[in-house]
């Protein structure tokens, strides 16, 4: 398990494309959380990782970037 100061992987599956609701049908991030992913901290980007996982389970959760970083 990564420690909290290791960087994260992306968890990008080179299968680029947002469906109607702006998520990735690949990796189940929102545009946004893909566009910031590198200026998130890694307790961010662990966040993200975190609701990718329940988005590709069918769950509706919300992005992760709140507002203008």
């Amino acid at each position: 398990m990564n420690m909290p100061h290791e960087p994260v992987a992306s968890p990008c599956m080179s299968i680029c494309a947002l469906d109607n609701d702006d998520v990735c049908i690949g990796c189940f991030r929102t545009g946004m959380e893909i566009t910031r992913w590198g200026r998130l901290s890694n307790q961010q980007q662990r966040e993200v990782v975190r609701r990718s996982a329940r988005r590709m389970q069918g769950e509706a959760d919300p992005c992760v970037i709140l507002g203008d970083d």
